[in-house]
């Protein structure tokens, strides 16, 4: 008996949370392989970013290079290699784009806010490629997406989207939680001294509003006397946005620009500090939420669904105006004079019936005859 194929094609994903979910699927995969009745064939930067026994690799740099070759391999390479593969049973593409190929079950994987996120004029000199994704991105999402058996999400507010942009069915929508990374045997608070310590882990990208953060801070540097500090995981110099947040908020002492930092190094800071902030404008999930959580120390989000819904299930947390940095200034004051009494537990909703918490689960839908 012929063994099915599938395909998964991610010639974009080479950093962050989307490589994370690269490897995670192919280390399923991977396993799965192991029986004689599927073959993988995975589509790659770099098979060395997400290297796994039992997978076939095809590497190609090109569609990095700018958006003509990526929209050629997607469109057009995608095609011949599908077809000189053979009887494709399943493509499955991680990166937003649905491509033009021939399979007998197509799936794309949606993780891209930007076609929802109101940016910014600021932003054109800041980040460009963010407000070109977001000006781009809903129409290039739209692409033959209705080529595709299921289209799989991260949470119930983008799904809701989707079905209202595109008109797709619940049926075709799946929501596919992703994992957050395993923590090891670290204490919390391993320093020793009375500094109250907030962290916010985030890329140096626009969207991901450290204005908001960098305001509170200062304003706090002028009103309270006690000793703290906010970490920051921005060093100053990785692009104009991060140069504005450091030339403009470079000077107050009790902001940390620490700058990109280990998964390890990460969750140490994270057991050393006292609560996270988190004011992202567009995430489709906020994976530090869901690491820090775990932690039971209080969080302050932005109010926005998916940091509702990242955080259900967890304790003390509070949300604010992303938009408003006094009053998120007002609630660290609270924290930092040991009033709580704001904080509360985030309810569990109903669970989405087309929801999936694993590969395994999700894979089996995604082969299911």
């Amino acid at each position: 008996m012929s063994k099915k194929i599938i395909v998964i094609s991610a010639v974009n994903l080479v950093e962050a949370g989307t490589l994370t979910i690269l490897r995670d699927c192919l280390h399923y995969l991977s396993e799965l392989a192991q029986d004689d009745k599927y073959k993988v064939v995975a589509l790659v930067y770099d098979k060395s970013y997400a290297f796994y026994p039992n997978i076939d690799y095809i590497e190609t740099q090109k569609p990095k290079k700018n958006w003509i070759y990526r929209l050629w391999y997607e469109y057009v390479t995608m095609k011949d290699i599908s077809l000189e593969l053979g009887d494709v049973y399943l493509w499955f593409s991680l990166h937003d784009t649905t491509p033009n190929v021939k399979s007998i079950k197509q799936a794309v994987y949606c993780h891209n806010p930007f076609p929802f996120y109101k940016w910014k004029w600021r932003e054109l000199f800041w980040t460009p490629k963010i407000v070109l994704f977001s000006l781009l991105s809903k129409y290039v999402y739209q692409i033959n997406i209705h080529n595709n058996n299921f289209v799989v999400v991260q949470q119930r507010w983008i799904k809701d989207q989707f079905k209202r942009a595109f008109d797709l069915s619940d049926s075709n929508l799946i929501i596919a939680k992703p994992k957050s990374s395993s923590i090891q045997n670290i204490p919390n608070r391993t320093i020793e001294d009375k500094k109250y310590r907030f962290i916010y882990a985030a890329s140096p990208n626009s969207h991901k509003n450290f204005e908001c953060l960098t305001a509170a801070t200062q304003i706090l540097s002028q009103n309270i006397n006690r000793e703290f500090e906010v970490l920051i995981t921005v060093k100053g110099d990785e692009n104009g946005y991060a140069r504005w947040l450091k030339g403009k908020w470079g000077g107050v002492s009790q902001l940390v620009f620490a700058g990109f930092m280990s998964k390890d190094a990460l969750f140490q800071y994270y057991a050393n500090s006292d609560a996270l902030v988190f004011p992202s404008k567009a995430e489709t999930w906020g994976l530090p939420i869901s690491e820090f959580a775990r932690f039971q120390k209080p969080m302050l989000l932005a109010d926005l669904p998916y940091a509702h819904e990242t955080a259900e299930g967890s304790v003390l947390t509070a949300f604010f105006n992303p938009d408003n940095p006094n009053e998120l200034a007002q609630q660290m004051s609270k924290l930092m004079q040991g009033d709580n009494s704001f904080l509360n537990n985030t309810p569990i909703n109903d669970v989405d019936q087309f929801t999936t918490n694993t590969w395994h689960d999700l894979f089996s839908v995604l082969l299911k005859k």
